[in-house]
């Protein structure tokens, strides 16, 4: 239980340091940072640490950019949801578990009824 709260703990300030980062952004990294937050949010799957750990890089690659002097845009391109859905490719998402379930589900019916998938 001990290991549990410190988890807990350990990732609510890990969590606020991001957003302290996040904050120290220019202000269009701040708009497009928030934008993408919310919209990968939305595929999160099981506790959501894939999406903290890829909002972390994101920072990080926003810092980056911001420093050599680049404009938020000119790192993630106009096409700012297909620069998220690039992200969210290797993430585990609410999608990605409904198109495992439903593979799954049709190959354990077609076997129970004696088929061949």
């Amino acid at each position: 239980m001990t290991g549990f709260l410190r988890r807990i703990i350990g990732d609510k300030g890990a969590w606020r340091r991001m957003e302290a980062r996040a904050k120290a952004l220019p202000r269009d990294y701040q708009i497009v940072y928030g934008e993408i937050k919310q919209y990968m949010w939305k595929f999160s799957a099981g506790g959501g640490m894939d999406i903290v750990a890829m909002l972390n890089d994101l920072l990080g690659l926003f810092e980056t950019g911001a420093a050599d002097g680049k404009r938020a845009l000119e790192v993630t391109g106009e096409d700012v949801a297909a620069f998220c859905d690039e992200l969210l490719r290797n993430a585990r998402t609410w999608s990605g578990d409904w198109r495992q379930s439903l593979n799954r589900d049709v190959m354990r019916k077609l076997r129970s009824g004696g088929m061949q998938p």
